[in-house]
């Protein structure tokens, strides 16, 4: 039981602050009752007034809105902006397949004025999934990537898939001085490095599903950066980027392809 008091007693110490120093030569009053084998510590205050107070403002900490999870959906464009590809028409991907998952983990925000506006920084990863209609299979010959119809199979399945190590730069207002409490905004950029990537197709044959798997770049371009705006309200709210590196290395294929992203995000 002395250990539990003793316990008690520096976790006080050490999460709030006292209303004065305490004097190194002075010592406390000390009261010990005692319940059988059970003996209690009643400490008396140092001086008139002083007594141990807790400030929730140094234990809160200065979140920004960074770490969470994402999720939601990408759209090939053009170098115009549009989504016409007469040179590489497989990059008119499935959009409803075309999923894209956002985990962010470590966060931190340098402030500028308070609470209510800093710089946001990070890291995370990015799963970035393009699915393909119309059944074409892609393929790669040196550094050139290609796709051609299969018109013998039908596939459930049919995506390239890319893992990007992330890492943000942001810009980031909050409304109220509890970031918990308001809503925010962030806008920067986002960059990224190409950690690992796949080709995925899954086919149905008399009922059984088979599935391909061929692991390879496919000439996907190594860096990337998007620019990202976040906002939302309290730990819920979306995202939309858009890439201002192409998909795809240059000279991969006739035409260049640029990622629009938006979708949800749950803040932690």
């Amino acid at each position: 039981m002395k250990n539990l008091v003793f316990g008690i007693v520096t976790t006080a110490i050490a999460f709030c602050s006292f209303g004065q120093e305490e004097p190194k030569e002075e010592v406390r009053d000390t009261t010990r009752v005692n319940f059988g084998k059970t003996e209690v510590l009643i400490l008396e205050p140092l001086n008139d007034g002083d007594s141990i107070k807790c400030d929730p403002k140094k234990i809160r900490r200065n979140e920004a809105h960074w770490a969470g999870i994402d999720f939601g959906f990408n759209v090939i464009m053009n170098a115009s902006g549009g989504r016409d590809f007469s040179n590489n028409p497989f990059l008119e991907n499935d959009i409803a397949q075309s999923h894209v998952w956002n985990i962010n983990l470590p966060e931190h925000k340098f402030k500028i004025v308070k609470e209510y506006f800093g710089i946001t920084t990070g890291l995370g990863f990015n799963f970035t999934q393009v699915a393909f209609d119309n059944n074409y299979v892609l393929n790669k010959a040196g550094d050139s990537t290609y796709a051609v119809i299969d018109t013998v199979v039908n596939y459930d399945k049919n995506k390239l898939k890319a893992t990007y190590l992330t890492l943000p730069l942001f810009l980031e207002f909050n409304t109220h001085k509890n970031n918990d409490r308001g809503f925010y905004l962030a806008a920067g950029v986002v960059g990224g490095v190409r950690i690992s990537s796949r080709y995925k197709r899954v086919e149905k044959v008399e009922g059984d599903r088979n599935r391909t798997l061929s692991k390879g770049n496919y000439n996907l371009n190594p860096l990337k950066l998007d620019l990202m705006a976040r906002f939302g309200y309290r730990d819920f709210g979306g995202f939309i980027s858009y890439s201002l590196t192409p998909l795809f290395e240059d000279g991969a294929m006739a035409d260049t392809a640029y990622p629009l992203t938006a979708g949800l995000t749950l803040n932690f």
